[in-house]
């Protein structure tokens, strides 16, 4: 009986490659997500170099350029900071995708290769020879016969003549 619905197991478990394929992004922004705290500390960052914009706004350049200047390479050095920042979460972030991406197509391959080591020399249906003739050899490959009902009941040389 349980070989019967094999093929229920091999359509729900591409069912489920499949599905797990489509939220891969999802799943890999997740977890880089979880790893990774950065993202605070950069709008830190960020809105500290919107003040220090302001007060340099509000300081006139001519009258106090010392006090000009000194903002000024203290906006550029924060700004320089934030950017080596943003290129490293972006580089762990997608080291985090490719590693969530390569773990998922061993898992998937696996899942694959396990199916097809397990139900190797099961048919999948039954056809009329008739039907299949010029590619009968082709089609019964690795088996031997043209295939199994879906009934999940076993197939004899009987059977594949009957049809």
């Amino acid at each position: 009986m349980a070989a019967g619905y094999a093929w229920l197991l091999v359509l729900g478990s591409v069912f489920l490659c499949n599905l797990m394929k489509i939220l891969l992004p999802t799943i890999s922004s997740f977890l880089s997500k979880m790893v990774q705290k950065d993202a605070e500390q950069e709008s830190e960052m960020r809105t500290e170099v919107q003040e220090m914009k302001k007060e340099q706004a509000s300081i006139s350049m001519m009258d106090e350029f010392a006090r000009y200047a000194r903002l000024e390479r203290k906006i550029n050095k924060m700004t320089d900071k934030l950017k080596t920042h943003v290129k490293s979460r972006t580089a762990q972030q997608a080291k985090m995708k490719w590693v969530v991406n390569i773990v998922f197509y061993i898992l998937q391959a696996a899942l694959m290769i396990s199916l097809i080591w397990k139900y190797y020399s099961d048919p999948v249906t039954v056809v009329p020879s008739k039907w299949i003739a010029p590619v009968e050899r082709l089609v019964a490959f690795p088996t031997g016969v043209a295939a199994t009902s879906f009934s999940g009941f076993p197939i004899t040389n009987d059977t594949c003549t009957a049809l």
